[in-house]
């Protein structure tokens, strides 16, 4: 998968400069204070503190999402109230609207929206970033940059995996497979969200973390959150999804994205993954679901599915799930290359549409926002190394385990382990602190980890004023801890 999404160094074209300017080219390898470095480094490039600002700026705009989309729904009332809008629509006396006719709607309600929505966010503030470049450095270098050198397998990737795991097919098996184990606990609602919680981030390790997401989060929205637990229980639920997610690709080194980034450059293997960090992880996630299902006991015990009229429809045929298993086969075969796995895609859909009465509807929204999420990540991230490089450099393992965990937070946890790769002179002991550190934050925000956009898409409806990041960050800090304690202690 991409490399944070960016290759830190370009052309612009020609005998132009590199763009962003290469780490090496500050000449700065000798300073010892940090702030040294940072100040020579803007002091060198502006555009550094402007692009890191903007940044920043969308970060904080993450944080007000509902804020948002609560004007938002302000605004549309007011419009659906205001006189005379009725009379407004039909275009003679008498006249009924239109079969398929849209409905009025407010326009200032539906920027807020869209100014409300986080998928959204990190891609409208690309827009600010490509202004900046242009000012800074020309609109040649804007566009070799966002058109070339930013890499966008990540997130066409994404969007292709989400699209296959959401099938019909694919969810039916992935539930068979997860009612096996939740039958021992009698299928309850709580038993459901054991299994769901314990295998399906494990998953992650042989399907990819976004598909194992994807899957983890309809099944919850379908078997727990339908049940209306409190609050609390639903943002305990959310962080930990997060978090074990994020940890349960290690098991291997192909599946989870901060381990891709790594896994060449470093030369690790499956074996290396698995005795590193894969059997601990699968430990902190077992011991995080126990405390957690301690917590919430009474509350999870006490959740009864609602009954709700359900026409069953018969399973897939064998062979249909075989094929799409294929299909997610293949996606995974070919993560790197994007001509091919978006051709795989454009295959299915016509054995989708030959297959229609066994297939349920494909939906492509959710995993489009989640790839416009993404790519507007990867823009930014691209122009952050300036001061992600220096920091990380200058840690020891604790401190390195514990930056990496923090800027995880703020940054897709990808770009971190990626820009470790640029760092000279790494021991074994500062690789395993930082990809660690790196995964153990992946669940605190939903920038932290690629796949939590999809989590967030999912589940988001079950959250009536929007997902809070503070709730969020609150729920997934237990078991932060927890999986963190068990990367560097044992």
């Amino acid at each position: 998968m991409a490399a944070c999404g960016v290759a830190c160094a370009g052309a612009a074209g020609g005998g132009a400069p590199a763009f962003p300017t290469p780490l090496e080219a500050y000449g700065d390898a000798g300073v010892a204070k940090l702030w040294t470095v940072l100040a020579g480094r803007v002091g060198a490039e502006p555009f550094n503190l402007v692009a890191s600002l903007i940044f920043l700026a969308a970060v904080v705009h993450t944080f007000f999402a509902g804020r948002f989309r609560h004007w938002a729904h302000v605004v549309e009332e007011r419009h659906r109230a205001r006189p005379g809008r009725m009379a407004e629509a039909p275009a003679e006396a008498g006249e009924s609207r239109a079969e398929g006719q849209p409905e009025e709607v407010s326009f200032a309600g539906q920027v807020l929206h869209f100014l409300g929505e986080v998928e959204a966010i990190f891609g409208l503030w690309v827009l600010a970033l490509a202004a900046a470049i242009v000012w800074f450095k020309g609109l040649d270098t804007a566009i070799h940059y966002v058109g070339t050198t930013v890499n966008y397998t990540e997130p066409l990737f994404v969007v292709v995996i989400m699209t296959l795991a959401s099938t019909r097919p694919v969810l039916v098996l992935a539930e068979r497979c997860l009612h096996a184990a939740a039958g021992l606990g009698g299928a309850t609602p709580a038993a459901w969200w054991l299994a769901i919680l314990t295998l399906g981030p494990v998953l992650g390790s042989f399907i990819t973390e976004p598909a194992a997401m994807t899957i983890s989060a309809l099944l919850l929205a379908k078997q727990f959150y339908s049940c209306r637990p409190g609050a609390r229980l639903c943002y305990a639920t959310l962080g930990l999804l997060f978090v074990n997610v994020s940890v349960g690709g290690t098991l291997t080194h192909f599946a989870a994205p901060p381990v891709l980034m790594v896994a060449a450059p470093w030369k690790w293997d499956l074996a290396h993954m698995f005795t590193h960090f894969g059997w601990k992880a699968v430990l902190g996630i077992l011991v995080a679901n126990a405390l957690y299902f301690a917590a919430f006991r009474r509350e999870l015990l006490a959740l009864r599915a609602l009954p709700v009229a359900v026409v069953e429809r018969p399973s897939p045929p064998a062979w249909i799930t075989a094929v799409h298993l294929a299909f997610l086969g293949f996606t995974v075969w070919m993560a790197h290359y994007p001509a091919l796995f978006i051709g795989g895609l454009l295959f299915y859909l016509a054995f989708a549409q030959a297959t229609a009465h066994h297939q349920s509807r494909t939906e492509l929204k959710p995993a489009l926002l989640v790839g416009f999420f993404l790519a507007g990540l990867v823009n930014h991230g691209g122009v952050q190394g300036w001061w992600i490089e220096p920091i990380l450099s200058r840690l020891g393992e604790l401190p390195l385990f514990l930056g990496a965990t923090v800027l995880t937070a703020f940054n897709d946890n990808a770009a971190i382990t990626y820009l470790a790769t640029l760092v000279p002179g790494f021991s074994d002991a500062l690789k395993h602190a930082v990809v660690a550190g790196a995964v153990t934050g992946g669940g605190l925000t939903v920038i932290a980890n690629a796949p939590n956009p999809a989590g967030q898409t999912i589940l988001a409806r079950f959250f009536p004023e929007g997902i809070s990041p503070l709730g969020l960050l609150l729920g997934a800090l237990v078991p932060t801890v927890i999986v963190g304690a068990a990367l560097v202690l044992l």
